[in-house]
Protein backbone atom coordinates (compact mmCIF):
# COMPACT_ATOMS: atom_id res chain seq x y z
CA UNK A 1 0.00 0.00 0.00
CA UNK A 2 1.40 3.03 -0.92
CA UNK A 3 -1.01 6.26 -0.23
CA UNK A 4 1.86 8.65 -0.79
CA UNK A 5 4.30 8.47 -4.23
CA UNK A 6 6.07 11.51 -3.55
CA UNK A 7 6.26 14.52 -0.92
CA UNK A 8 8.53 17.85 -1.48
CA UNK A 9 8.23 20.40 1.15
CA UNK A 10 3.83 20.93 1.47
CA UNK A 11 3.40 19.35 -2.15
CA UNK A 12 2.31 16.19 -2.69
CA UNK A 13 1.34 13.41 -4.88
CA UNK A 14 -0.33 10.49 -3.82
CA UNK A 15 -1.52 7.10 -5.20
CA UNK A 16 -4.97 8.23 -5.39
CA UNK A 17 -4.52 11.39 -7.21
CA UNK A 18 -2.30 9.53 -9.79
CA UNK A 19 -4.77 6.61 -10.21
CA UNK A 20 -7.45 9.36 -11.00
CA UNK A 21 -5.00 11.06 -13.78
CA UNK A 22 -4.58 8.13 -15.32
CA UNK A 23 -8.45 6.97 -14.98
CA UNK A 24 -9.29 10.27 -16.92
CA UNK A 25 -6.77 9.86 -19.47
CA UNK A 26 -6.83 6.42 -20.10
CA UNK A 27 -11.29 6.77 -20.40
CA UNK A 28 -10.58 9.91 -22.34
CA UNK A 29 -8.56 7.98 -25.09
CA UNK A 30 -11.37 4.66 -25.40
CA UNK A 31 -13.86 7.76 -25.19
CA UNK A 32 -12.43 9.48 -28.38
CA UNK A 33 -12.27 6.35 -30.40
CA UNK A 34 -15.71 5.55 -29.09
CA UNK A 35 -17.06 8.69 -30.42
CA UNK A 36 -15.82 8.23 -33.76
CA UNK A 37 -17.56 4.78 -33.82
CA UNK A 38 -20.53 6.72 -32.93
CA UNK A 39 -20.17 10.05 -35.85
CA UNK A 40 -19.37 12.32 -32.97
CA UNK A 41 -16.87 14.58 -32.70
CA UNK A 42 -13.04 14.63 -31.10
CA UNK A 43 -14.32 17.92 -29.64
CA UNK A 44 -16.77 16.90 -28.24
CA UNK A 45 -15.01 13.98 -26.29
CA UNK A 46 -12.53 16.53 -24.96
CA UNK A 47 -15.25 18.68 -23.76
CA UNK A 48 -17.14 15.92 -22.24
CA UNK A 49 -14.11 14.42 -20.16
CA UNK A 50 -13.54 18.17 -18.78
CA UNK A 51 -17.56 18.29 -17.79
CA UNK A 52 -17.38 14.98 -16.53
CA UNK A 53 -13.87 15.86 -14.11
CA UNK A 54 -15.80 18.80 -12.81
CA UNK A 55 -18.64 18.16 -12.41
CA UNK A 56 -17.55 14.62 -11.42
CA UNK A 57 -15.45 15.96 -8.60
CA UNK A 58 -17.82 18.53 -7.47
CA UNK A 59 -20.75 16.21 -7.04
CA UNK A 60 -18.55 13.49 -5.19
CA UNK A 61 -17.57 16.50 -2.66
CA UNK A 62 -21.45 17.79 -2.44
CA UNK A 63 -22.52 14.48 -1.93
CA UNK A 64 -19.81 13.67 0.87
CA UNK A 65 -21.03 16.87 2.61
CA UNK A 66 -24.01 15.97 2.70
CA UNK A 67 -23.60 12.28 3.63
CA UNK A 68 -21.11 13.65 6.81
CA UNK A 69 -23.76 17.00 6.72
CA UNK A 70 -20.39 18.74 6.79
CA UNK A 71 -20.31 21.80 4.63
CA UNK A 72 -16.69 22.15 5.69
CA UNK A 73 -15.80 18.80 4.26
CA UNK A 74 -16.07 20.54 0.53
CA UNK A 75 -12.76 22.03 1.48
CA UNK A 76 -10.88 18.81 2.46
CA UNK A 77 -8.75 16.69 0.29
CA UNK A 78 -10.37 13.41 1.08
CA UNK A 79 -13.71 12.30 0.30
CA UNK A 80 -15.11 11.88 -2.66
CA UNK A 81 -17.95 9.41 -2.90
CA UNK A 82 -18.67 7.58 -6.66
CA UNK A 83 -22.43 8.20 -6.60
CA UNK A 84 -22.17 11.53 -5.97
CA UNK A 85 -19.27 12.06 -8.78
CA UNK A 86 -21.45 10.35 -11.20
CA UNK A 87 -24.47 12.16 -10.39
CA UNK A 88 -22.52 15.86 -11.19
CA UNK A 89 -20.83 14.20 -13.56
CA UNK A 90 -24.38 13.26 -15.50
CA UNK A 91 -25.54 16.94 -14.64
CA UNK A 92 -22.37 18.81 -16.22
CA UNK A 93 -22.05 16.27 -19.50
CA UNK A 94 -26.10 17.18 -19.91
CA UNK A 95 -25.60 20.80 -20.21
CA UNK A 96 -23.10 20.15 -22.27
CA UNK A 97 -24.70 17.39 -24.75
CA UNK A 98 -28.12 20.21 -24.56
CA UNK A 99 -26.10 22.92 -25.72
CA UNK A 100 -24.41 21.25 -28.37
CA UNK A 101 -27.57 19.63 -29.59
CA UNK A 102 -26.67 16.93 -30.33
CA UNK A 103 -28.32 13.31 -29.12
CA UNK A 104 -28.69 12.68 -25.83
CA UNK A 105 -28.52 8.77 -25.44
CA UNK A 106 -26.55 8.66 -29.02
CA UNK A 107 -23.89 10.45 -26.19
CA UNK A 108 -24.66 8.28 -23.71
CA UNK A 109 -24.15 4.85 -24.97
CA UNK A 110 -20.87 6.36 -26.52
CA UNK A 111 -19.73 7.45 -23.03
CA UNK A 112 -21.05 4.08 -21.17
CA UNK A 113 -17.55 1.43 -21.67
CA UNK A 114 -15.39 4.35 -20.85
CA UNK A 115 -16.93 5.41 -17.61
CA UNK A 116 -16.66 1.73 -16.63
CA UNK A 117 -12.76 1.82 -17.56
CA UNK A 118 -12.61 4.75 -15.71
CA UNK A 119 -14.13 3.36 -12.05
CA UNK A 120 -12.08 0.60 -12.40
CA UNK A 121 -8.82 2.14 -12.64
CA UNK A 122 -10.01 4.75 -9.70
CA UNK A 123 -10.88 2.05 -7.36
CA UNK A 124 -6.86 0.59 -8.16
CA UNK A 125 -6.31 4.31 -6.74
CA UNK A 126 -8.82 4.04 -3.48
CA UNK A 127 -6.82 0.55 -2.61
CA UNK A 128 -3.64 2.01 -3.19
CA UNK A 129 -4.15 4.88 -0.43
CA UNK A 130 -6.47 2.03 1.75
CA UNK A 131 -9.57 3.71 1.68
CA UNK A 132 -13.27 2.11 0.93
CA UNK A 133 -12.04 -1.21 2.07
CA UNK A 134 -14.62 -4.04 3.44
CA UNK A 135 -15.65 -5.88 6.57
CA UNK A 136 -13.06 -7.87 8.49
CA UNK A 137 -12.03 -11.47 7.25
CA UNK A 138 -10.31 -14.45 7.60
CA UNK A 139 -10.47 -15.98 4.53
CA UNK A 140 -7.11 -15.92 2.28
CA UNK A 141 -8.55 -12.52 0.07
CA UNK A 142 -8.52 -10.33 3.47
CA UNK A 143 -6.22 -7.44 3.49
CA UNK A 144 -4.85 -5.48 6.34
CA UNK A 145 -4.38 -2.00 5.50
CA UNK A 146 -2.10 -0.41 8.46
CA UNK A 147 -1.67 2.74 7.22
CA UNK A 148 -5.16 3.28 5.94
CA UNK A 149 -7.78 6.02 5.86
CA UNK A 150 -8.34 5.09 8.35
CA UNK A 151 -6.16 1.87 9.14
CA UNK A 152 -7.67 -0.81 9.38
CA UNK A 153 -8.02 -1.29 13.16
CA UNK A 154 -10.34 -2.81 15.73
CA UNK A 155 -11.15 0.85 16.59
CA UNK A 156 -12.09 1.75 13.22
CA UNK A 157 -13.77 -0.51 11.98
CA UNK A 158 -16.09 -0.20 15.35
CA UNK A 159 -16.60 3.10 14.39
CA UNK A 160 -17.95 2.20 10.87
CA UNK A 161 -20.63 0.33 13.34
CA UNK A 162 -18.70 -3.64 12.00
CA UNK A 163 -19.17 -5.91 14.66
CA UNK A 164 -15.81 -6.45 15.92
CA UNK A 165 -15.16 -8.56 19.12
CA UNK A 166 -14.86 -7.03 21.90
CA UNK A 167 -11.79 -9.13 23.08
CA UNK A 168 -9.81 -7.53 20.29
CA UNK A 169 -7.59 -4.71 21.42
CA UNK A 170 -8.73 -1.42 20.09
CA UNK A 171 -5.02 -0.75 18.01
CA UNK A 172 -4.81 -4.47 16.75
CA UNK A 173 -5.08 -4.30 12.56
CA UNK A 174 -7.33 -6.57 10.88
CA UNK A 175 -7.34 -8.32 7.71
CA UNK A 176 -10.52 -6.80 5.72
CA UNK A 177 -12.08 -8.06 2.41
CA UNK A 178 -10.48 -5.97 -0.60
CA UNK A 179 -13.86 -4.75 -1.79
CA UNK A 180 -11.66 -2.08 -4.35
CA UNK A 181 -10.61 -5.09 -6.10
CA UNK A 182 -13.50 -6.15 -6.23
CA UNK A 183 -15.24 -3.55 -7.86
CA UNK A 184 -12.22 -2.60 -9.99
CA UNK A 185 -12.35 -6.49 -11.34
CA UNK A 186 -16.22 -6.13 -12.07
CA UNK A 187 -16.04 -2.69 -13.09
CA UNK A 188 -13.12 -3.81 -15.92
CA UNK A 189 -15.86 -7.09 -17.12
CA UNK A 190 -18.37 -4.56 -17.42
CA UNK A 191 -16.70 -2.42 -19.36
CA UNK A 192 -15.66 -5.31 -21.78
CA UNK A 193 -19.46 -6.35 -22.02
CA UNK A 194 -20.62 -2.76 -22.56
CA UNK A 195 -17.77 -2.78 -25.07
CA UNK A 196 -19.23 -5.73 -27.00
CA UNK A 197 -22.44 -4.46 -27.29
CA UNK A 198 -21.80 -1.49 -28.76
CA UNK A 199 -20.02 -2.07 -31.39
CA UNK A 200 -23.05 -4.37 -32.41
CA UNK A 201 -26.31 -2.90 -33.96
CA UNK A 202 -28.21 -1.45 -31.42
CA UNK A 203 -30.87 0.94 -30.36
CA UNK A 204 -30.13 4.22 -28.44
CA UNK A 205 -30.05 3.99 -24.98
CA UNK A 206 -29.64 0.11 -24.45
CA UNK A 207 -25.41 0.54 -23.72
CA UNK A 208 -26.13 2.86 -21.18
CA UNK A 209 -29.12 1.57 -19.98
CA UNK A 210 -27.00 -2.14 -19.33
CA UNK A 211 -23.98 0.26 -17.74
CA UNK A 212 -27.06 1.23 -15.09
CA UNK A 213 -28.47 -2.41 -14.32
CA UNK A 214 -24.72 -3.71 -14.62
CA UNK A 215 -23.14 -1.19 -12.33
CA UNK A 216 -26.35 -0.89 -9.73
CA UNK A 217 -25.68 -4.48 -9.29
CA UNK A 218 -21.81 -4.50 -8.47
CA UNK A 219 -22.67 -1.77 -6.12
CA UNK A 220 -25.06 -3.36 -4.31
CA UNK A 221 -23.85 -6.42 -3.85
CA UNK A 222 -20.50 -5.28 -3.14
CA UNK A 223 -22.08 -2.73 -0.19
CA UNK A 224 -23.08 -6.13 1.76
CA UNK A 225 -19.27 -6.64 2.96
CA UNK A 226 -18.13 -2.92 3.04
CA UNK A 227 -17.31 -1.10 6.51
CA UNK A 228 -20.01 1.28 5.91
CA UNK A 229 -21.87 3.86 8.83
CA UNK A 230 -24.65 4.58 6.57
CA UNK A 231 -26.87 1.80 6.86
CA UNK A 232 -29.98 3.84 6.85
CA UNK A 233 -32.71 0.33 7.12
CA UNK A 234 -31.38 -2.38 8.80
CA UNK A 235 -28.43 -3.65 7.04
CA UNK A 236 -28.96 -1.53 3.70
CA UNK A 237 -26.55 1.48 3.12
CA UNK A 238 -27.93 4.50 0.72
CA UNK A 239 -25.54 3.62 -1.69
CA UNK A 240 -27.89 0.31 -2.03
CA UNK A 241 -30.69 2.64 -2.56
CA UNK A 242 -28.86 4.65 -5.32
CA UNK A 243 -27.73 1.15 -6.89
CA UNK A 244 -31.67 -0.02 -7.05
CA UNK A 245 -32.54 3.09 -8.29
CA UNK A 246 -29.80 2.98 -11.03
CA UNK A 247 -31.33 -0.43 -11.75
CA UNK A 248 -34.52 0.04 -12.25
CA UNK A 249 -33.72 3.24 -14.41
CA UNK A 250 -31.47 0.85 -16.62
CA UNK A 251 -34.36 -1.52 -17.21
CA UNK A 252 -36.71 0.81 -18.02
CA UNK A 253 -33.92 2.32 -20.57
CA UNK A 254 -33.31 -1.34 -21.72
CA UNK A 255 -36.69 -1.95 -21.80
CA UNK A 256 -37.64 0.85 -24.22
CA UNK A 257 -35.04 0.17 -26.46
CA UNK A 258 -35.44 -3.10 -26.93
CA UNK A 259 -39.04 -1.96 -27.71
CA UNK A 260 -37.70 0.98 -30.55
CA UNK A 261 -35.97 -2.28 -31.97
CA UNK A 262 -39.11 -4.35 -32.17
CA UNK A 263 -41.16 -1.47 -33.73
CA UNK A 264 -38.36 -0.91 -36.50
CA UNK A 265 -37.94 -4.27 -37.40
CA UNK A 266 -41.72 -4.43 -38.20
CA UNK A 267 -42.06 -1.31 -39.75
CA UNK A 268 -39.50 -2.71 -42.16
CA UNK A 269 -41.44 -5.63 -42.82
CA UNK A 270 -44.03 -3.72 -43.41
CA UNK A 271 -41.85 -1.99 -46.20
Amino acid sequence: MYPTLLRIGNFEITSFGLMMFIAFITAGWVLTRQYRRYGLTEDLASTIVMAAAIGGIAGAKIYYAILFRDWHLLFDRAGLVWYGGLIGGIIACSLVIWRRRVDYFTVADATAPPLALGYALGRIGCFLVGDDYGRPTSSWVGIAFPKGSPPTTAESLRQFGVHVDSSIPPDQILRVHPTQLYESSASLIIFFILLAVSRRPHAKGRVFGLFLILMGIERFLVEIVRAKDDRFLGPFTIAQLISVIALVLGIVLVSVSLSRAERGLAQNELH
